[in-house]
């Protein structure tokens, strides 16, 4: 099975177990979706909607983010990772939006990843799901099944990223990145599955015999 061939059966059974997949975390708006997927560094969807509501019941515009004051925010969100370096974050990030950009999130790669705590897969997610623009943010779940399923022999996730863009339409762009999230949770984990286990893995490769060691993003 060649690369495109392995494409086209990915593409079919992704859309058959996830037609329309649901965006993992809670938000309200622009803001509140940037402020999640900042916490959501190392850390689960999952831990980040415990702690989102009490928080953005707090607090849910850069004004209102600002007031709470770092030490405030800390403290909400003291049971996710790096806690300290991300209420200093969401705290700057909130006083900059209200200086420089009016209150609102921007809607472009440059003025989003010179926010502190903003990167390329931050910036690619809030564009794709608060805008709408065809992104392509890889973490590592994206980046360990492109791997195993020989999409990419990427080093990181920005050459894992370009890889898959290059293959896959623009126009499924979104919805793929989250595909393929929803399935390396559930299906093709980092333990669960080396390559010859999932479903998939086995359909695009039956006669592998050796487990693939992925390189970290």
């Amino acid at each position: 099975m060649n690369k495109l061939d392995r494409v086209s059966l990915i593409r079919k059974r992704l859309n058959e177990l996830y037609p329309n997949p649901p965006i993992p975390l809670n938000h309200h708006d622009e803001f509140t979706l940037l402020i999640a997927v900042l916490l959501s560094a190392q850390s689960t969807d999952k831990k980040v909607n415990e702690i989102t509501p009490a928080l953005f019941k707090k607090a849910n515009t850069p004004l209102d983010m600002q007031k709470l004051g770092e030490r405030e925010i800390q403290s909400s969100i003291r049971q996710i990772g790096l806690s300290r370096q991300k209420a200093k974050n969401i705290a700057n990030l909130s006083k900059i939006l209200i200086e420089k950009f009016k209150g609102k999130v921007p809607c472009n790669f440059k003025d989003l990843e010179s926010l502190p705590g903003v990167g390329h897969k931050t910036a690619s997610v809030v564009l794709s799901q608060a805008f709408g623009f065809q992104t392509f943010p890889v973490d590592t779940h994206i980046h360990r099944l492109a791997q195993r399923w020989g999409l990419s022999k990427g080093k990181n996730v920005l050459q894992t990223e370009k890889d898959l863009k290059a293959i896959f339409p623009e126009s499924e762009w979104n919805k793929l990145h989250l595909q393929i999230i929803f399935y390396g949770r559930e299906h093709c984990t980092a333990r669960g599955c080396d390559g010859r286990v999932c479903s998939i893995c086995k359909e695009l490769y039956p006669n592998r015999c050796k487990p693939i060691i992925c390189k970290k993003a």
